[in-house]
């Protein structure tokens, strides 16, 4: 049984844009849906990209000496294949009907489900995308609904490449850690059998008016590390990097690797979470999923205790559960750094 309150995390119900989109139902953007004071300064062009954003090669990595906040993950060892199916197969689960959908829809008082997440006033803007997200691992904190009722082969893709993840997780996680001299047991205590993962499918459909939209609201992850596969090789994602927004190409079965919040704590402010975001553009849908990695819910979210002891400046941030940097992290909009800001001493 899960216990109770503990994943009670809740969004409004919003509409689908999809369904809006696909039925043709508008030629301009809903005032809900404007943004149109998104910073759009200082976009760095594509063709400087490779010098922005690094690219590691999962093969040599034992031999690096450092990593970045954000990187494109070649070479990982998951089959080409399975990774072609898993996007063929995310691609049909949003093209589902709608009235099957809805099976998969938010329920009161839940985030987790086809929507979108920290949705908390009905005046609150929204971003031009539908999103289905849900806690994979450990498996009792599934909801009896959604995970174990998606449609075969689906579900079983899924479990696969939940697993496949996670193992690269805990390898890049070990070796941020090796790297920083942080004591190998207090990585393993944090990140072991009963690490938290979920998972979110973005949609984001063109749009009439592109630049009147964001896609994906400018926040960094509140989690320990992200990977993330785009499904279809259309840019939307941006990186902010020196106060610039960069564009990042996506790579044919990469992954983007993004250091969030918690890892920024667990280093003690060594290694940043990076700043992202997502817009659109009026021609093309783009899709991709995010597997979120947190320690487990009763871990302590601190700053290394061998890494402070290194350093003359002491602990940057407080500490607390996870389950309890949960509790405060879904009870307000996801915006930039600010949770995270709250968390420093």
């Amino acid at each position: 049984m899960e216990p109770k309150g503990e994943t009670q995390w809740s969004s409004i119900l919003v509409p689908s844009v999809q369904e809006m989109v696909k039925e043709k139902l508008i030629t301009t953007v809903p005032p809900r849906y404007i943004q149109s004071d998104q910073d759009k300064s200082g976009v760095v062009d594509n063709s400087g990209l490779l010098t922005e954003i690094p690219i590691i090669d999962m093969k040599q990595l034992c031999s690096l000496n450092s990593m970045d906040s954000v990187s494109e993950l070649v070479n990982h060892g998951i089959d080409p294949c399975f990774l072609n199916k898993t996007k063929s197969e995310i691609q049909d689960f949003f093209n589902l009907p709608m009235e099957e959908k809805k099976k998969f829809w938010q329920q009161p008082n839940e985030m987790e489900g086809f929507g979108q997440a920290f949705v908390f006033s009905e005046d609150q803007k929204l971003d031009w995308a539908d999103m289905f997200f849900f806690i994979v691992q450990p498996v009792l904190l599934r909801k009896p609904h959604l995970f174990p009722k998606l449609p075969l082969p689906f579900r079983d893709t899924l479990e696969m490449y939940s697993a496949q993840v996670k193992s690269i997780a805990k390898i890049l996680i070990a070796k941020m850690g090796e790297v920083l001299q942080i004591k190998p047991e207090e990585i393993e205590d944090l990140f072991g059998d009963d690490m938290l993962q979920s998972m979110r499918m973005n949609y984001y459909p063109p749009c009439p008016e592109p630049h009147q939209v964001i896609g994906l609201t400018p926040h960094s992850d509140p989690v320990a590390l992200t990977l993330l596969l785009q499904v279809n090789e259309v840019e939307g994602l941006q990186i902010k990097k020196d106060g610039k927004w960069v564009s990042v190409k996506p790579l044919p079965n990469a992954f983007i690797v993004n250091v969030g919040d918690v890892l920024e704590i667990i280093t003690n402010g060594t290694y940043k979470s990076i700043e992202h975001r997502a817009v659109v553009n009026s021609e093309k849908e783009r899709l991709s999923i995010a597997t979120f990695h947190y320690p487990g819910l009763n871990n302590e979210i601190s700053p290394s205790k061998s890494l402070v002891g290194k350093q003359k400046q002491g602990a940057k941030f407080r500490s607390l559960t996870t389950k309890d940097y949960l509790k405060g992290l879904f009870s307000s909009e996801l915006y930039g750094k600010t949770y995270l800001d709250a968390m420093r001493i």
